[in-house]
């Protein structure tokens, strides 16, 4: 499960990357709804990946 999770994050670290780039080199990218998406939906899944690894954490250490 833990290699799925860290396949995931990198999608999503690659997709923020890539819309960070765009967004540094032409402010006028801000307004375009991918860019925010990409935003969004990388921190959803950082955050979830996160609680995932700490639930998994927490169980081991019972």
């Amino acid at each position: 499960m833990e290699k799925n999770i860290d396949s995931q994050s990198a999608v999503m670290a690659r997709l923020t990357i890539s819309a960070l780039k765009r967004v540094s080199g032409d402010s006028s990218c801000w307004s375009e709804p991918v860019v925010h998406k990409a935003l969004l939906v990388s921190g959803l899944s950082v955050l979830l990946a996160s609680t995932i690894l700490l639930r998994g954490d927490l169980e081991r250490n019972r």
